[in-house]
């Protein structure tokens, strides 16, 4: 994440708040789950066994859209593959995985939607429930350094190996989590809640929590049960690879 918080006369709105506008990343700014097609891309390169990895990848999937997904159970199986192969093994795959699955799923819209946020001087955050590892590098090709991710234990015993173990460190950023990191987030900038003006775009009820505490909530390519709750509150709707930005 970076460290510098633009000042208020940078980013201050009509109301004298600084504008924060929070993206959700799967199914939000990118057309897929990223987490989920990582799974997919670690049994194309021979590191997981493709069927035992398929079916239990899909029942966490099917987990994680019911809200009953345990992302302490799932951060274990996700990086089982990625710890086992070690650091250089790990960052050369994703490198591919970006080439041949992550940069050709990045739309136009998607980015010039995060343009013109920047453009307006808003502060642009990525806040997601998918892990670090595979999240940073999506981050940086959106042109966003503020990143708020699942973090992940590293095992920096005198005798470690320095590399992730597969736990997860601190809060995750998923469900009540997110409003949680958001405000740690916040704290580490100097900032309170009422000093900012968030807009949060997210596809998910899963992210309900932290949709109901932004200014201008934004159900963005949104399931059928926050597309419902959507209109009932009268909340925008943006079917952000259809619409226009």
């Amino acid at each position: 994440m970076s460290s510098h918080m633009p000042g208020k006369a940078e980013t201050a709105g009509p109301d004298g708040r600084i504008r924060v506008a929070l993206f959700d990343l799967d199914h939000t700014l990118l057309p897929i789950d990223s987490d989920y097609e990582w799974g997919v891309f670690t049994t194309t390169i021979g590191w997981t066994d493709p069927v035992a990895f398929a079916r239990r990848n899909e029942e966490f999937f099917a987990q994680y859209q019911a809200g009953t997904l345990d992302i302490h159970d799932y951060v274990r199986f996700a990086t089982a593959a990625v710890q086992a192969h070690g650091a250089q093994a790990a960052a050369a795959a994703h490198a591919e995985f970006m080439r041949k699955v992550v940069q050709p799923a990045i739309r136009p819209q998607a980015l010039e939607l995060v343009r013109q946020h920047q453009a307006q001087d808003a502060h642009v955050v990525i806040i997601t429930a998918t892990n670090e590892f595979v999240t940073r590098p999506i981050a940086d090709a959106f042109g966003v350094p503020d990143l708020i991710a699942v973090e992940l234990v590293r095992d920096n015993r005198p005798d470690g190996s320095g590399w992730i173990t597969g736990d997860i460190a601190g809060v995750p950023s998923a469900r009540e989590g997110k409003v949680v990191r958001f405000d740690q987030w916040l704290q580490r900038q100097g900032l309170a809640r009422g000093d900012v003006h968030v807009t949060f775009y997210s596809d998910s009820t899963n992210d309900l929590p932290l949709l109901e505490r932004a200014d201008v909530p934004v159900a963005t390519n949104p399931d059928p049960r926050l597309r419902a709750i959507a209109h009932t509150r009268g909340w925008r709707i943006l079917d952000l690879f259809t619409d226009p930005p």
